[in-house]
């Protein structure tokens, strides 16, 4: 998707901060939607590369029927353990510096946010041509769980 795309799909909701970000040779543009909960970043300033739901305010995400926004992180992370068992061994789970646990199929970090005095999870969503250096790809903010 591109950012018109993306714009149809939120409807009236319009980004609140953009700005752009160089990484490499590239350029990621990143836009907050912070009256949806969701902050979404383009390749190359054009092409949808990731997005974030926040873990308070962010829309809930479904994947087999399992949601996946504002949860207990221990169970999120059980969750994608159990996912990984019956995938092929060791192509499907990865843990990011911080520890926190991803899934290869379905391009996701499962990070967390404080909310108050506890912590719940807000998925990071990433492009295969992302996934593979999360990490590097967005700015260190979106990595810390406080």
């Amino acid at each position: 998707m591109d950012p018109a795309e993306v714009a149809d799909v939120l409807g009236e909701v319009a980004a609140d901060h953009s700005t752009s970000i160089p990484w490499g040779d590239t350029v990621t543009r990143q836009e907050r939607f912070t009256g949806v909960g969701l902050t979404v970043y383009y390749a190359d300033e054009v092409r949808l590369a990731g997005a974030t739901v926040d873990a308070r305010f962010g829309p809930q995400v479904l994947s087999d029927g399992t949601a996946l926004v504002g949860r207990v992180p221990s169970e999120m992370e059980q969750w994608l353990i159990d996912r990984a068992e019956v995938r092929e061994p060791y192509t499907e789970l990865f843990f990011m510096p911080g520890a926190d646990p991803g899934s290869q199929s379905l391009g996701l970090v499962m990070c967390g946010q404080r909310a108050g005095d506890v912590v719940l999870t807000r998925p990071v969503f990433l492009s295969p041509e992302w996934i593979d250096d999360a990490y590097h790809r967005l700015p260190a903010s979106e990595w810390a769980t406080f």
